[in-house]
């Protein structure tokens, strides 16, 4: 009775006027949410232009205080030739800190790449250690890097305004090396991208060309270092996050073992996921300066600042060993199909490895679609998602990561039903659906185990084949801006030795030609789905530029996959080797 009346009193124009009401009520409550999230972003802007012009002035001041320095012979000296000069005193650490500073303010005009300026690097310069193996070094950091007094907002409102109450023990190691922070750079919102752009500090671009992603997420270091503006860098990766930028934008990156460097004091969206681990690593224009920074972090400091890292020093030995390798190769993981470009860049790096006297031999890890669809994307999303969304509360979500928050946002019984009906004409859509499905402890465990099998069974492959290292084809060239986030199957070049925890590094072996840009007319992908058609138009119009090759070695080998990666330089791009 009283269920009746109410019903008959809604039923009429009152009934109308409260539906009315209520939708005015949910538009002005997330009108009132969004005015957060606008009030975060126009501070974080207001703090990024404060810091660049603080930024300038200094630059300025220096430069006419120092009229002859001579800034371009500076910026094209490689970094080993720099930490000698500043160790023999013919360059002064002030001098290399702010011509550094001067063309990262330059390079950030046309790339968006910096979000903060460390203002306290030139109270720093006055206490590096001269002892250090960075003595002097200016080094940028991706903004997921905890600094004293500095936001690590990852693009997100809730960060904004939240200052970090230490260094992140890889800085604090850095300073002890005599280093010298001196920006923070820009992310994808979350980080959970391959692209480079969030609502706080907007879209980052690719120094080669503006249309392109410079990638991500380290996508502000990749853009800062391929445009000259830092001769070192340290990224995070957990799915290519180092090595899509660096292939993108034309430099070299690693990513290592996951425990291999410390993590304490890494920002980011999820804590306790383990399944795939998290990598901390280097960027640079050269495998050399990779290799200098590696040594340098992996000191005492780091050991005693973080004793969950095993204290393994650089073993320079491996390092510096000339005897000829037995190289595994694939020209396809069949999954991705490469471009001409990636294709290309692989077989003429396999034939002058073969020229130089090393043995190469086909080889291609088992299951890679499992690992992909199964173990990778269930280990990250083993909740379903929830504890990502929750960071997003209130906030603009970034173009770059719209499907996947969409996605991540269907209910349970709509995921497994798009799931079903997608899967005969989109098996690889429908594989990523079902195990973006939330799961008990026991089915957690379960998968962590089938991780640990999975890589066993590639490390026992690759024991029976004898191998040293491993070369790949790295997706190239770089794609649109906005694309990455729409062509999520593209990402299985690497994100295979994130799931295997296995150190792999890029270096860039060649350009796009007028006959690659040609053949992408031709391009059709492995399952024709959307992630094919995606990427065919997102890798047009790319001559000119950079295409790399991965270089995987296994756990705990990051010396060794270095000295491949410093022998495929040595081979492909001469002219980058340090005299």
């Amino acid at each position: 009775m009283v269920l009746h009346q109410v019903w008959t009193a809604l039923s009429g124009v009152s009934g109308i006027a409260l539906a009315c009401c209520l939708l005015a009520a949910a538009a002005v409550l997330r009108w009132a949410g969004r005015r957060t999230a606008r009030r975060a972003a126009a501070r974080a802007r207001q703090r990024q232009r404060a810091g660049l012009e603080t930024m300038d002035k200094a630059v300025q001041r220096f430069r006419l205080q120092n009229p002859d320095l001579d800034s371009e012979a500076l910026l094209a000296l490689p970094l080993p030739q720099l930490v000698q000069k500043l160790d023999s005193g013919e360059l002064s650490p002030e001098a290399v800190l702010f011509t550094y500073l001067g063309k990262a303010w330059e390079v950030n005009k046309g790339t968006n790449c910096v979000t903060s300026y460390l203002t306290d690097c030139e109270t720093h310069l006055a206490q590096a250690p001269r002892q250090g193996l960075l003595y002097g070094i200016p080094v940028s950091l991706k903004e997921c890097f905890s600094y004293k007094g500095q936001d690590s907002t990852l693009g997100l409102s809730l960060n904004e305004g939240v200052p970090s109450e230490c260094d992140s023990v890889v800085v604090q190691v850095l300073k002890l090396q005599g280093a010298v922070p001196f920006v923070h750079t820009n992310v994808p919102q979350s980080m959970l991208s391959f692209d480079c752009s969030n609502p706080l500090f907007g879209q980052t671009l690719n120094p080669w060309k503006p249309s392109k992603s410079p990638g991500g997420s380290s996508g502000g270091e990749g853009a800062l270092i391929g445009s000259g503006g830092s001769p070192l860098g340290l990224g995070t990766d957990i799915g290519g996050s180092i090595r899509f930028p660096s292939a993108f934008c034309g430099i070299c990156g690693l990513k290592p073992t996951g425990g291999r460097l410390s993590k304490s004091g890494v920002k980011g969206c999820v804590y306790g996921q383990t399944a795939v681990q998290l990598s901390v690593g280097p960027m640079a224009r050269d495998v050399e300066s990779l290799a200098l920074c590696l040594r340098a972090l992996l000191c005492e400091d780091l050991f005693r600042l973080d004793p969950t890292i095993p204290p393994l020093p650089f073993r320079e030995e491996v390092y510096t060993s000339s005897r000829p390798l037995r190289v595994g190769y694939y020209e396809t993981d069949n999954y991705t199909m490469p471009t001409p470009a990636m294709r290309r860049a692989v077989l003429e790096t396999k034939r002058s490895l073969e020229a130089a006297g090393h043995t190469l031999v086909p080889f291609l890890p088992n299951n890679i679609p499992y690992a992909l669809e199964v173990l990778t994307t269930g280990g990250l999303f083993s909740d379903g998602g929830h504890t990502f969304l929750q960071n997003f509360k209130g906030d603009f979500v970034d173009p770059c990561l719209g499907e996947l928050i969409l996605i991540l946002k269907l209910p349970r019984w709509f995921k497994s039903l798009l799931s079903f009906l997608l899967k005969p004409l989109y098996p690889r859509l429908a594989a990523f659906l079902r195990s973006m499905q939330p799961r008990s402890a026991r089915k957690l465990w379960e998968l962590q185990h089938e991780i640990e099998v999975y890589r066993n069974s590639v490390i026992d492959q690759w024991k029976a084949m004898n191998l040293d290292v491993l070369l790949t084809p790295m997706l190239g060239p770089a794609l649109d801006l906005n694309a990455p986030g729409r062509a999520t199957g593209a990402i299985s070049y690497t994100v295979l030795y994130n799931c295997l925890d296995f150190p792999a590094g890029v270096v860039p072996v060649t350009t796009v030609t007028a006959e690659d840009d040609a053949q992408m007319e031709h391009y059709r992908g492995y399952f024709g789905d959307i992630w094919d058609i995606i990427l065919k138009k997102a890798m047009k119009k790319s001559v000119g530029l950079p295409v790399a090759v991965q270089c995987v070695a296994l756990p705990w080998q990051e010396e060794m996959c270095l000295r491949f990666m410093r022998e495929v330089e040595r081979l492909m791009t001469p002219e980058k080797r340090s005299s």
